[in-house]
């Protein structure tokens, strides 16, 4: 069984037991539920018509700064990844990074509208995920950076501040009794990585949508799984931006791997 699967199963008992225990714990068994094991339904849309000429297609669309964006160096990189005159009360927001309940709205207004990234740099340094994979602090944030500037602040729901919420929530999961001895630090990266990148560049409709007018993006997918194709081509294709390859000083092997699994997730 694969590991994704593997990982379905085990939390699919966890999340039964929860909800069994009491009413806030199925309600937290919902949510997770929704969030991560697919549940959820498409809203049907009807058929639209696009009034406005094609664009001409790009490689992968809708990425931008890749060649000139801003990189940071190893002697600038703060301590959260984002720059913030609210840098204590920031530490003190993400004291709760590894328990249910993080205010993640709070985190975006400490760190200047960056919440995934003073995140996931929070819980990489708390797994010491850095020293595991020799992954330069300097080309993390730039990449975190990058990565959320991908996301569409104007998009209500499928926002940076869902994808830090996602991931934060991934971090918690994976530290319960049940799951902490059970996947290898490779898997935890894959799984911390997928749930970052999972809504990048989500343009805030369906994939029935982006097929019923014709859209570049279902052009591009050839109509299956528009959304989720293209998140995962975003996020890996942002790794090529300058002092973005977080994957650096994996071995081929690893890096194959984790691409496999992260594309399974």
């Amino acid at each position: 069984m694969p590991r994704s699967g593997q990982f379905k199963r085990i939390l699919n008992r966890e999340l039964t037991h929860l909800s069994e225990t009491s009413r806030s714990g199925n309600q937290v068994s919902e949510y997770i539920s929704r969030t991560f094991l697919d549940q959820h339904t498409e809203v049907e849309l009807p058929k639209v018509t696009a009034e406005e000429a094609p664009q001409p297609m790009s490689r992968i669309s809708g990425l931008h700064g890749l060649c000139h964006g801003a990189s940071l160096s190893s002697a600038t990189v703060p301590r959260f990844g984002v720059q913030t005159d609210q840098e204590e009360h920031l530490a003190k927001e993400l004291e709760d990074t590894s328990r249910w309940g993080l205010d993640v709205f709070k985190v975006a207004e400490l760190s200047g509208n960056r919440p995934l990234t003073a995140i996931i740099f929070s819980i990489f340094q708390e797994r010491d995920l850095l020293k595991t994979f020799q992954i330069p602090a300097d080309t993390l944030a730039t990449y975190l950076l990058m990565l959320e500037g991908h996301y569409h602040a104007d998009v209500a729901y499928h926002n940076s501040l869902h994808a830090a919420d996602v991931t934060q929530s991934t971090h918690v999961l994976l530290a319960t009794p049940a799951l902490e001895a059970v996947f290898t630090d490779l898997e935890i990266l894959a799984a911390l990585f997928a749930s970052a990148i999972h809504d990048v560049d989500h343009p805030g409709v369906s994939n029935q949508f982006l097929i019923n007018t014709n859209s570049e993006l279902a052009l591009m997918y050839n109509d299956a799984s528009v959304l989720e194709n293209h998140h995962l081509a975003v996020g890996f294709k942002l790794l090529q931006a300058k002092n973005c390859d977080i994957f650096q000083n994996l071995s081929t092997k690893q890096r194959l791997s984790l691409r496999r699994m992260v594309i399974d997730m």
